[in-house]
């Protein structure tokens, strides 16, 4: 019977990891019984979440030696001085 049970979300993982897997058998005799044995097997996908966080900024810069004055030829012009 195989049952699906919710994600769950891992602590990060830093890398480089190493994994090992360890194995061990044993023989049991039993004379003239016949035991049944089921083995409950856990499968795990593993999804591996993978984050490039990324900022802009913009400036905006006036050169004073690009600003010009338009006047409206209807207003009359403020008077000059010297």
């Amino acid at each position: 019977m195989f049952h699906h049970c919710p994600p769950r979300i891992m602590p990060a993982v830093v890398h480089p990891t190493k994994c090992c897997v360890t194995h061990t058998h044993q023989d049991i005799i039993v004379p003239h019984i016949f035991p049944t044995h089921t083995t409950h097997v856990n499968h795990q996908a593993f999804h591996q979440q993978n984050y490039f966080p990324h900022t802009d900024s913009f400036v905006n810069e006036v050169d004073p030696g690009t600003v010009t004055n338009f006047y409206d030829p209807v207003v009359p012009r403020p008077p000059k001085c010297c």
